[in-house]
């Protein structure tokens, strides 16, 4: 590919920018061959590009993503700057996201941990302290005072990120105090990716969730993961195309094997039952897998698309 652009002739203006934001110099020349970016986790649009994809696309400004950190409960990501477009994803409190892009009350960056991109209202995003925490409980509680008879402050879902010191059983962080058994810290994972998405059942399904408050089958999938040490990407394509070994049609289930349907992820529990957050169900339930693919033969010739298992 090669391409010429004059950046002048480029710009519009913005309300705002990341730091960093540059536009590219007068006669800069792409040369080389093109790629094909998922725009789902590469940072790009008509008028503005993640500096970090200037050596495979041209755009007429490129900006050098400056962190930030999600500052509430939880903020869902959206697919274009407004409350009423679609989710594509979540994030939860402490979790990281690469600011690209302000205009108004909306910002446009990637998610940190998976590089999904997306927006998410200004207002969601900050600075705190380096995390050394994470939320292992479904839910936990933060009291006011060390006691758990203490009011309560607020909630934070699980794989929340947390600056906290123990104290009396209990972990300081900057608004009060959760109980130590509901968070771990960061290097700390657990030893089951299938017991943490157990500790999910009955959570309400959510397009686009990650968290206790709502969840999706790759968000389960995935948060599953994360808790015990494997990073995975966000949507149940790229968990087939990417995640452990594939398996022949007709091996044997062994407990934490991921099936695939078409769109659709879950996790096998032992060698006949699934674990699935669902839209059949709206709710993250354990069915037999045969079940499953009994709902799935009137639509797909193929209701199982790939097995893969996963060696943590």
């Amino acid at each position: 590919m090669k391409v010429s652009a004059d950046s002048s002739t480029a710009t519009r203006p913005r309300t705002s920018r990341a730091k960093c934001a540059t536009p590219r110099p007068e006669g800069f020349r792409l040369e080389g061959p093109s790629r094909r970016l998922d725009p789902r986790i590469h940072a790009y649009r008509p008028d503005i590009a993640d500096v970090e994809l200037a050596g495979l696309l041209f755009a007429p400004h490129y900006a050098r993503a400056e962190p930030c950190r999600c500052v509430v409960d939880s903020v869902i990501v959206r697919a274009r700057p407004s409350e009423q477009a679609p989710a594509t994803s979540q994030l939860v409190y402490g979790e990281g996201f690469a600011l690209i892009d302000k205009a108004g009350d909306w910002a446009w960056g990637r998610c940190a941990h998976d590089d999904y991109v997306g927006y998410v209202p200004a207002a969601a995003l900050g600075a705190m302290a380096a995390p050394t925490h994470r939320i292992v409980a479904p839910l936990a509680l933060v009291f006011a005072n060390p006691d758990i008879k203490a009011p309560i402050v607020r909630t934070l879902s699980i794989g929340a990120r947390i600056a906290a010191e123990e104290e009396d059983g209990f972990l300081r962080v900057v608004d009060g105090y959760i109980h130590a058994r509901h968070a771990a810290p960061l290097d700390v994972t657990a030893p089951d990716a299938t017991a943490v998405a157990e500790s999910l059942i009955g959570t309400p399904y959510r397009w686009g969730g990650r968290g206790a408050d709502g969840i999706d089958c790759s968000g389960l999938v995935q948060r599953a993961l994360e808790l015990a040490g494997f990073d995975a990407p966000r949507d149940s394509d790229m968990q087939r195309d990417q995640l452990g070994t594939l398996l022949d049609g007709d091996a044997t289930p062994m407990r934490g094997d991921l099936i695939f349907f078409p769109g659709h992820v879950g996790m096998m529990v032992d060698g006949e039952r699934l674990i699935h957050a669902n839209a059949y169900w709206m709710a993250t339930v354990i069915e037999p897998l045969a079940d499953v693919t009994a709902r799935l033969q009137p639509l797909h010739d193929h209701p199982i698309t790939a097995r893969r298992r996963i060696s943590i």
